[in-house]
């Protein structure tokens, strides 16, 4: 089987974080499964549906917690497979593949519109943001918001080891919203003068824990006893409907590499380092998720899920899209 090598290097990009945030993931493994069907030459629709699931089975594989990544796959393969199971012929699947993939794409770009409306509705004239990381989604609602003619101002954590807080600031500053980048640490010292903390979401699970950034965890527990109120902008494709089954959430955790040199643990090797690339917010700590279907409490993460993936449960996928346990989970699930 030869797949076409644009699959192989999107796989790369992903993992490597040359793609990164949970939107821009999602849609590239959905452009990824199209390519299956514009580009594998077959006329076999038995070879054209196994090319899909091993696309499919390397893409899903590159980053194991942001949940976006096999829901935009699930979106895909599910409808292939029901076409092929209803008799498609070869040139039908490779249709459906693609419109597939299409779909989905609109739709998650229709999605970070919609949560910009219905988030820019939270954010008031002269109020103090707190944000972390870097969230499309979250971005939005504060770009719509001061389209809107509020006027405020916006902390932005720099996002420590890969500095995506100042991708956040950059485009903040760029749309002339006054933005004051500081240290992950800082977050706590400076959460008294804040009004509101949004960030954006990897995956949430059925009771309403976010999976996010390392580092959101401690900002929303600042904020919890603060009582500052603190937002969650997340499309419903990153809602996770293995957790409705009690799979674990998998917690990434990347190179040491990241944190320091090579050097450094060359010159210190009984010095161990770990690189967590995401941790969990509890619900009760956080005020609302702010979704492309409105805005809920965590309480309603599991009713998100049961419309949007009710079918999940009843699926009859290959194992590695059912969302199989790996080494590292978050407890509690």
């Amino acid at each position: 089987m030869r797949l076409p090598e644009e699959i192989f290097r999107i796989a790369d990009d992903i993992r490597t974080m040359r793609i990164r945030g949970a939107g821009r993931i999602a849609r590239a493994a959905a452009s990824g499964l199209a390519l299956v069907a514009e580009k594998y030459e077959t006329n076999n629709r038995d070879e054209l549906k196994d090319a899909l699931l091993e696309a499919a089975r390397i893409l899903v594989s590159t980053r194991p917690t942001a949940v976006s990544l096999p829901n935009a796959i699930r979106f895909v393969v599910v409808r292939a497979l029901n076409a092929y199971e209803q008799g498609a012929d070869v040139n039908e699947l490779r249709e459906t593949i693609k419109t597939s993939a299409e779909d989905f794409i609109a739709n998650s770009r229709t999605a970070v519109e919609r949560i910009a409306e219905f988030g820019a509705r939270r954010i008031r004239d002269g109020d103090r943001v707190m944000t972390h990381c870097h969230s499309t989604a979250a971005v939005s609602v504060l770009l719509k918001a001061w389209e809107q003619g509020k006027r405020f101002e916006v902390f932005s954590t720099e996002t420590r080891p890969r500095f995506q807080g100042r991708i956040t600031a950059a485009l903040l500053a760029d749309a002339g919203i006054p933005v004051t980048m500081i240290v992950d640490s800082a977050a706590r010292y400076f959460m008294e003068s804040i009004d509101a903390v949004i960030v954006g979401a990897d995956a949430v699970a059925a009771n309403g824990a976010v999976v996010n950034k390392i580092g959101t965890s401690a900002i929303a527990l600042a904020a919890h006893e603060a009582r500052v109120n603190f937002f969650v902008a997340a499309e419903t494709y990153k809602f996770s409907p293995e957790t409705m089954l009690g799979t674990l959430i998998t917690i990434e955790e990347r190179d040491p590499t990241e944190v320091v040199d090579k050097e450094y643990l060359e010159q210190h090797p009984k010095v161990r380092v770990r690189n967590p690339a995401f941790d969990v917010t509890p619900p009760e700590y956080i005020d609302i998720i702010i979704t492309e279907r409105g805005v809920i409490p965590p309480q309603g993460a599991l009713m998100i899920l049961r419309e949007e993936f009710g079918w999940f449960t009843r699926a009859n996928l290959p194992d590695f899209l059912m969302g199989a346990p790996g080494p590292a989970h978050v407890a509690g699930y």
